[in-house]
């Protein structure tokens, strides 16, 4: 039998790297630019076409490359930024160490002007799928002009599984911020299909973050400084009231290098603990410095993932640090132990024999009697044989002469002149019209009302006699109406409902954001807008009004009357008639949000995604507590859905737990 087992060639490896380096064209981004962090460029320019697809050019002014190097920088494992095996473990430099050039040649095409500082002539290179195609003297500025176009061109599946030319975009730019947060001290100019992007100059951290995300951030933020001998920490976070519902800006930075790290991320939210709201989170920008030796930053291939050798002593460092801040600028509650204007409140002494004020009492004083007149001259008395007589007519049903009080009311009192009010008829004259109940079955519910649908027939389920009555609107309802059977809440997010089958079990979040969602797409279509009196306005980041600039021609349709101010700032003028109490703001971000996480085209599933937005911004919390006559207007409007079992974006909405599942669950 032969061997089986043999070296692929450089192009099948270069390949299969490519597969874990290059994922979309911000992969290529990051590796270019850090490239050129790492050659010493203080300015670094990017150009794009087509969202990267097309086009990728890094320019920058660093070092350069001599032609040998440059032809020995597109081969595998071969780079200037590590000798050793002990380089691995005190890594100062960015970039994947050998892998990142020739897989991007693996995949697209690469022509390259490169010259050294002092060089009077550089270099010119060009490969297409890994093979060299060109290699010439080249006249040529210095430093480092890479181009990578036609991204996936050998691989048409590959190419067919990037997303639209705004998706791309939108990692592009997340990347870029990052890159650009990372390094303050240098000079980026993005530029996108002849448009620029971004602009930004050498400067501070904070001008960095204003330059990046707008001037409202900087009187929002408050610095954080901290030395310790196992971790230098500095950066910036934002104000208690200062914090946002969705896309918070948060940054974690080490050594140089973009990390996620959600333990210290935990640590962060610890200190905002009690001070804002538990669906918000604060915008922090925050850069450590440690040893590299207690780092370990080749976990992940992306090299985003750090592993820290003392991950507890540093969180408690983060925490104390973003503390003494916050109370350095007053952002938390201060205790005041200032006691000169408060009330003496002598000690207690168990001895002492207090002296009480005298309560003087008058007998005579009779509350309902009329003011100025004599409480017993004018024959008021007690009659408790009347109190007790019209007691027993009024429970009896029978019209009688009742006596009164002299305050008018029902109270046991005799008066020497009998009331007027004889008639309990005339009490009820002027409301016998027709009035509208807030819960009756005439009032306009948004969706049609079946008790006895399929889903309940299948499952022989039957809610309360109060869903017949009950608006759909759960915000608008009454808790304590009257109180359903058949149904079990469970916890403050499930809803146990018997069904022939078994335990129906509900989750009440999912099952409101897929009443709701057939509800707005019922009106989103209609194009009715609802004129806003006082116009909000709202500052979007770069990708978000790439976004919306893409997208505005679909909204207005849909009833969302947008306008654009200057500097990426939007005044919202209208929103649709269906949104109701909902935030237009939160509403247009996560619309803005789920776009840029889809690859269909605008249009009907534009549509569905408005719908959907605003489905999931308007439905009851998982944690919100409902009243019997809610939990059971939700189930009749569930159970008259035709396709109850998942929300609009998959997730299942119930299940049933049988005897089968119990049985296996007992045995």
């Amino acid at each position: 039998m032969s061997d089986v087992i043999h070296l692929l060639p450089d192009s099948v490896a270069n390949q299969i790297a490519a597969g874990e380096v290059i994922q979309r064209p911000a992969s290529v981004i990051k590796e270019l630019v850090e490239n050129a962090v790492d050659a010493g460029a203080d300015s670094i320019t990017i150009i794009l076409r087509d969202g990267g697809k097309n086009l990728i050019q890094v320019i920058d002014n660093g070092c350069g490359m001599s032609e040998t190097d440059a032809r020995l920088a597109f081969e595998r494992h071969a780079t200037s930024k590590i000798k050793k095996a002990a380089d691995l473990f005190e890594l100062h430099t960015m970039g994947f160490r050998g892998e990142a050039l020739p897989s991007i040649a693996a995949v697209a095409q690469i022509e390259m002007h490169t010259m050294r500082k002092g060089d009077t002539i550089g270099t010119c290179l060009c490969l297409a799928a890994s093979k060299f195609e060109s290699q010439e003297p080249d006249a040529c500025q210095q430093g480092t002009n890479l181009a990578v176009k036609n991204l996936f061109f050998n691989f048409p599946a590959r190419r067919k599984f990037l997303k639209k030319d705004s998706v791309e975009l939108n990692h592009i730019i997340h990347e870029f911020e990052r890159l650009a947060l990372v390094n303050p001290d240098k000079g980026f100019h993005l530029i996108h299909n002849d448009v620029t992007l971004h602009r930004l100059v050498p400067g501070s951290m904070k001008q960095r973050i204003v330059e990046l995300f707008g001037k409202n951030l900087e009187k929002q933020l408050i610095p954080v400084h901290t030395e310790t001998s196992l971790a230098k920490i500095h950066g910036f976070v934002s104000l208690p009231e200062n914090t946002r519902k969705r896309n918070p800006l948060q940054f974690f930075f080490i050594n140089g290098r973009n990390m996620k790290h959600p333990y210290f991320q935990k640590a962060v939210l610890h200190c905002y603990e009690e001070l804002i709201a538990p669906d918000h989170q604060p915008n922090f920008f925050l850069s450590f410095e440690v040893d590299p030796q207690t780092i370990d930053v080749n976990i992940h291939p992306t090299k985003s993932e750090i592993k820290f050798e003392n991950e507890a002593p540093i969180w408690q460092i983060l925490v104390a640090a973003i503390k003494e801040s916050m109370g350095k600028f007053n952002a938390v509650p201060s205790i005041d132990f200032d006691s000169a204007a408060q009330i003496d409140i002598p000690v207690f002494d168990p001895g002492a024999n207090p002296d009480f004020n005298p309560i003087e009492i008058d007998p005579d004083y009779n509350p309902f009697a009329p003011k100025g007149a004599p409480l017993a001259e004018e024959g008021v008395v007690f009659n408790a044989e009347a109190f007790t007589e019209q007691s027993s007519i009024i429970s009896s049903g029978q019209p009688a002469d009742t006596a009164r009080g002299a305050s008018g009311h029902d109270n046991g009192f005799a008066e020497a002149e009998p009331s007027a009010l004889n008639n309990w008829d005339k009490l009820y004259e002027g409301f016998q019209g027709d009035v509208e109940s807030p819960f009756s079955p005439s009032s306009s519910l948004d969706i049609a009302y079946n008790p006895f649908t399929a889903v309940e027939a299948a499952h022989g389920i039957h809610v309360g006699p109060v869903a017949e009555e009950a608006n759909l609107q759960l915000d608008d309802m009454e808790a304590g109406v009257a109180s359903a059977e058949g149904f079990l809440p469970f916890g403050n997010r499930y809803i146990v409902v018997p069904s022939r089958e078994g335990l129906m079990i509900i989750d009440r979040h999912r099952a409101h954001v897929r009443v709701l969602f057939e509800r707005y797409l019922a009106r989103a279509g209609s194009g009715d807008v609802q004129q806003m009196m006082f116009p909000e306005t709202i500052t979007l980041s770069l990708s978000q009004h790439v976004t919306l600039e893409e997208i505005e021609g679909e909204l207005r349709p849909l009833g969302f009357d947008l306008s654009y101010l200057g500097d990426r700032v939007w005044a919202i003028n209208g929103v649709p008639e269906a949104l109701g109490k909902q935030s237009p703001v939160d509403i247009l971000l996560q619309t803005i949000e789920n776009v840029q996480q889809q690859t269909a085209a605008p249009g009907e599933d534009l549509r569905r995604r408005v719908a959907l937005s605003m489905a999931y911004a308007s439905a009851v919390k998982p944690s919100q507590p409902l009243a019997a006559a809610e939990i059971d207007a939700l189930l009749s409007a569930f159970f008259s859905l035709s396709e109850p079992l998942f929300t609009p974006d998959g997730k299942r909405t119930y299940f049933i737990f049988d005897e089968a599942e119990a049985s296996r669950r007992l045995s």
